[in-house]
């Protein structure tokens, strides 16, 4: 397997463990304890601790952005598109991805912290255009 389809893979399992040790947990141990009904956890209203709704956007933030990366790693993946470039956006998306979901969760958000994931972001959106350009210019 090539390192751009084990970047997708760990793009695919971090979003799995974000959301089971995150909300996943949050939600289990109030149904659990008796503390919270299973049907009262709506998506168009959350509430609960600050780090549990910031846990819900970064899970959605994995949600919003691994079919884009599957998308552009696929596409490479068929057209036979390989090289060290590919490998290092690929690892770096990953990286980025990691980093800007652990910054959203774990730290308290001030400008800092909010500029700090924002990067991590953007990051990732450098190395999506750039692989979306490799592409093309493949196709060329």
């Amino acid at each position: 397997m090539t390192i751009p389809l084990w970047t997708l893979l760990g793009f695919a399992v971090w979003t799995l463990v974000l959301m089971l040790f995150t909300v996943g947990f949050y939600r289990w141990s109030r149904i659990l304890a008796g503390r919270q009904a299973i049907n009262s956890f709506r998506a168009d209203d959350v509430t609960g601790d600050e780090w549990y709704r910031r846990a819900m956007r970064a899970h959605a933030n994995c949600v919003e952005n691994l079919p884009v990366f599957g998308a552009i790693v696929v596409v490479q993946h068929l057209a036979g598109l390989r090289g060290e470039l590919i490998d290092g956006l690929c690892m770096a998306v990953l990286v980025a991805r990691v980093a800007q979901s652990l910054v959203h969760v774990y730290l308290i958000q001030t400008n800092t912290m909010t500029l700090l994931r924002f990067g991590f972001y953007m990051v990732q959106v450098v190395c999506f255009l750039w692989l979306v350009v490799l592409t093309a210019a493949h196709f060329q």
